[in-house]
C-alpha cells in the first residue's frame, strides 16, 4: 500500500507538470469546428451533472431532521483552510466536543456517526489516529442530526454527509506546499477535469509531522510522535445520457505512527533481571491502512429515481510494543493487529406520486468480516497478582468473526398543504454477528413552514444500533489466568445493540438577509447504551453496554454572511449518563464496576459545554480569518465523578491569491493554531476507558504555497 500510494503521487505530480507544459506550449491546431463542439459538450456535462446532482438529493432527503452544511468559503476560512484535518472540519459544527486520538463526540455520544460520500454509505473501518478523510476532496460537508429520517440507520448519532469535488465544478489542478510547526511538511496535488462524456477529480498528498497524536505531556515539543501519512482519492463520473450516469470513487490510505513517551513513569516489574527503563526511550509504534472502492449507479425516469451502489472497503490496524520497556511497565507487551473487510451493496429510490406524496424506500446489505491476532508477553504471578518470574510467558490469541447487517425501510412524505411537510415510516434492521438481533423502528418527522423566513420541526424516531463489530473485543480470558493480563473481573457477557427512543424538536429563523439562527433541543432514552473506551495497553477502543442511557441537551447556531463579511457562533450543553454496566464486565476495575452498578454516571465523553465561533472577512485578492473553539472539559476520575478544566483556543488565517492569467494563480497562505498557546488537557488519564493523559496542539504555525492552473 505504500508504495502503491508513493507511486501515484509521483505520477499524479508527473501528470501536473506535463499539463502545465502542455498549457505554456503552442498547442496543435484543432480540425474547424472542434473547439466549440468541445466547449457545447464539456458544457452540457456540467449542466447534466448539476441536474444530477440536484435529483440524487431528492432521493435521500433529510427531511426534517438537522442539518448544518459548510461550503467552500467556510472550510477555506477555518484554520489551515484545505489542509486542516478532516476532524478539525467537524469540530465547527454545533454540538461536537473533540477528544483524544482524534475522535469526535456528537451529541454527548462516544461515536455512533455515519459517513456518506455523494450520498452513499461508506462502511466503517477500524477507529484509529489517522484522517482517512480529507477536508481537501471535499466540495462541501454537511452534519445531519436529530430526529434521522427511515433511510438513515444503524449509525444514528449522525451522518457526516460529504459532497466531493468532481470535474463538473473544479476543472482546473493545483499543486500545493504546507509546511510549519513540528517538523510539518504537507504536498498536495488536485485535478480535475472533463473529457468527453467522463468527467474526474483526483486529490493526492503525503504528510509528515511531529505530533502525530495528541501529546501526553504539558510540553511543546513532544517526545516520540512523529507521523507519515500518504492519502490518495479519486472521483471518476460517466454520463450515458440526461437521466443517467455511473459514478466511481475509490480511496487508499497509508498512515505510520509513533506513539508519544511519558517521561518519569515508575517501573513496576523485572524483565530477565532488568526492573530499570527510560520511558522517554519507549519505542512502540502503530501502523494503519485503509481502503475503498464505491460504483454508483444513478437513474432518473419520470417520477421515479434511484440509484444502486455496491461498496468495498479494508481496514486494518497494527501495534507494535516496546517488548521489554512494555513489559517492565505494565508487565504486558502486546503485539495487535486488527483488520476488517466489509463488502455489500445499497439501493435506494424516490417515487412522486402526486403533488401530496412522494414515497421513497430502499435496502442496504453489507458484510463485514473482522479479525483480531494478539501476540502477548506476560509473567506469571500467584493468588495475590505478585511476580513469580521475570521470564516473560507468550500467548498467542487470535480470533475471527463474520457479521451481516440487513436494513429494508420505506417512508411517505406528504404534504397536507404547502407550508406542512410530514415524513412518516420506519425501517426494519437486522444484524447477524455475536447474537442475532433485529428491530421495527417507525419513524416520523413534521416540517412546519409559516413564512419564508420561519421554519419549526418535530420528530420521533426509534433507533437501532449493533456493536461495531471490529471494536467487540474477542480475547480468551482463560488464556491469561494467573498471569499479569488476568482481568480482576471474570465476567464477559455478550455486547449486545443498542435500542433507543429519540425526540427533537427546533426551529430556524431568518432574521434579515444573511442572517440566521437556529435553536435545537433533544432527548434520547436508551437500553443496552453502547460504549468505548481504551482498556488495554495498546490504544485501540473496545465497545460495552450500559443497562440503560439517557442523554439531552440543546443546540444554537447563528451564521451571518453579507458581501465579504462572514461570521458564525454556535453553542451547545448536553448531559450525557449511563448505569450498570451489563457486558464485557472483565474491561473494567471491580471497585467501578460495582459503583457504576448501583449508580448512573457520565459517560466519559459527557461535556456540558462546547462552543465555536468565527468571522472572516475578504477584500480583494485578501483574506482574513479568526475562529475559536471552547470545551468545558471531558470526564475524569473514578467512576468519572470529576472533569477536566475548560479551555479555549483561537487561531488566525491570513491569505492572498494573486492572479497571473484567468486559470492560473498563486496563493499564499499563513496559519497560526492555538494563538495563545493555551496549554489544555484532553484527558488525565483517569476515567471509564481512559488509558493515558492527552494534552491538546501547542501553537503552531503553517505556511502554504499553491499554484492553481
Amino acid at each position: 500500500m505504500n508504495k502503491f500510494l508513493i507511486t501515484s503521487i509521483g505520477i499524479l505530480l508527473g501528470v501536473a507538470a506535463a499539463r502545465g507544459q502542455d498549457a505554456l506550449s503552442s498547442p496543435t491546431p484543432a480540425p474547424a469546428g472542434s473547439p466549440a463542439g468541445a466547449t457545447a459538450t464539456a458544457e452540457q456535462v456540467v449542466v447534466t451533472s448539476q441536474e444530477l446532482d440536484i435529483s440524487r438529493e431528492e432521493i435521500v432527503p433529510s427531511l426534517g431532521a438537522t442539518r448544518y452544511t459548510v461550503g467552500p468559503d467556510r472550510i477555506d476560512s477555518q484554520p489551515q483552510g484545505e489542509n486542516a484535518p478532516f476532524n478539525q472540519t467537524i469540530l465547527r459544527f454545533p454540538g461536537v466536543a473533540q477528544d483524544s486520538f482524534g475522535q469526535l463526540h456528537v451529541r454527548g455520544e462516544h461515536a455512533n456517526l455515519q459517513y456518506r460520500i455523494d450520498d452513499v454509505l461508506l462502511p466503517e473501518s477500524i477507529p484509529g489516529f489517522g484522517q482517512e478523510l480529507e477536508t481537501r476532496f471535499a466540495d462541501s460537508i454537511s452534519l445531519i442530526t436529530g430526529a434521522l429520517p427511515a433511510q438513515f440507520g444503524f449509525r444514528t448519532t449522525g451522518v457526516i454527509d460529504i459532497h466531493t469535488k468532481n470535474g463538473a465544478v473544479y476543472q482546473q489542478g493545483e499543486t500545493s506546499l504546507q509546511v510549519g510547526s513540528f517538523d510539518t511538511i504537507n504536498p498536495s496535488f488536485q485535478d480535475g477535469g472533463i473529457y468527453g462524456k467522463l468527467n474526474y477529480y483526483l486529490s493526492t498528498g503525503y504528510l509528515h509531522n511531529g505530533i502525530g497524536i495528541e501529546n501526553p505531556t504539558r510540553s511543546s515539543d513532544p517526545i516520540h510522535d512523529d507521523t507519515d501519512q500518504y492519502k490518495l482519492f479519486s472521483y471518476l463520473s460517466y454520463i450515458f445520457d440526461d437521466t443517467s450516469r455511473l459514478t466511481l470513487l475509490i480511496s487508499g490510505n497509508h498512515s505510520d505512527f509513533q506513539i508519544p513517551n511519558n517521561p518519569g513513569q515508575i517501573p513496576a516489574f523485572t524483565d530477565m533481571g532488568r526492573s530499570t527503563f527510560d520511558s522517554s526511550k519507549l519505542d512502540e509504534n502503530q501502523t494503519e491502512q485503509s481502503s475503498y472502492a464505491i460504483l454508483t449507479y444513478q437513474k432518473k425516469a419520470g417520477d421515479l429515481n434511484f440509484q444502486a451502489s455496491l461498496f468495498d472497503r479494508y481496514s486494518s490496524i497494527l501495534f507494535r510494543p516496546d517488548e521489554v520497556g512494555d513489559l517492565i511497565f505494565n508487565g504486558v507487551a502486546s503485539r495487535v493487529d486488527r483488520d476488517i473487510l466489509s463488502n455489500g451493496l445499497e439501493f435506494d429510490a424516490s417515487y412522486k406520486l402526486n403533488d401530496q406524496h412522494t414515497l421513497r424506500g430502499g435496502l442496504l446489505f453489507n458484510e463485514q468480516h473482522a479479525s483480531v491476532g494478539t501476540v502477548t508477553l506476560v509473567f506469571p504471578v500467584d493468588a495475590n497478582g505478585n511476580q513469580t518470574s521475570d521470564a516473560p510467558i507468550r500467548v498467542v490469541d487470535n480470533s475471527d468473526k463474520y457479521g451481516y447487517f440487513y436494513g429494508f425501510y420505506l417512508q411517505d412524505e406528504w404534504k397536507p398543504f404547502e407550508q406542512l411537510t410530514i415524513n412518516f415510516g420506519g425501517r426494519f434492521d437486522v444484524v447477524d454477528a455475536f447474537s442475532h438481533e433485529n428491530q421495527l423502528s417507525p419513524r416520523l418527522n413534521v416540517v412546519y413552514t409559516p413564512s419564508a423566513w420561519t421554519t419549526l420541526h418535530a420528530g420521533y424516531a426509534r433507533y437501532f444500533t449493533p456493536p461495531p463489530l471490529e471494536n467487540v473485543d474477542q480475547s480468551t480470558i482463560a488464556k491469561f489466568i494467573g498471569t499479569t493480563n488476568e482481568p480482576a473481573v471474570k465476567l464477559n457477557s455478550p455486547v449486545t445493540s443498542e435500542r433507543a427512543h429519540y425526540f427533537d424538536v427546533g426551529a430556524t429563523q431568518k432574521i434579515t438577509d444573511g442572517f440566521n439562527i437556529g435553536l435545537d433541543g433533544y432527548y434520547k432514552s436508551s437500553h443496552s447504551t453502547l460504549d468505548e473506551g481504551q482498556f488495554g495497553q495498546a490504544l485501540i477502543l473496545s465497545s460495552f453496554n450500559y443497562k440503560r442511557g439517557e442523554i439531552y441537551g440543546a443546540e444554537f447556531t447563528s451564521s451571518y454572511d453579507k458581501g465579504g463579511f462572514s461570521a458564525y457562533f454556535n453553542a451547545a450543553y448536553e448531559w450525557a449518563r449511563g448505569t450498570n454496566a451489563s457486558s464485557a464486565q472483565f474491561l473494567f476495575d471491580p471497585a467501578e464496576l460495582a459503583f457504576i452498578k448501583r449508580n448512573w454516571v457520565f459517560l466519559d465523553h459527557d461535556q456540558r459545554f462546547t462552543g465555536s465561533a468565527g468571522i472572516s472577512y475578504m477584500w480583494n485578492d485578501w483574506k482574513a480569518a479568526v475562529s475559536g473553539l471552547y470545551g468545558n472539559g471531558l470526564r475524569r476520575g473514578f467512576a468519572n465523578t470529576k472533569k477536566n478544566h475548560p479551555y479555549e483556543t483561537f487561531s488566525l488565517s491570513l491569505e492572498r491569491r494573486i492572479k497571473i492569467t484567468d486559470k492560473k494563480s498563486v496563493l499564499v497562505r499563513f496559519d497560526v493554531v492555538n494563538l495563545f498557546d493555551k496549554i489544555y488537557e484532553l484527558r488525565d488519564g483517569s476515567g471509564i476507558g481512559v488509558g493515558a493523559p492527552q494534552f491538546g496542539q501547542r501553537r503552531g504555525f503553517y505556511g502554504t504555497v499553491a499554484y492553481d492552473f
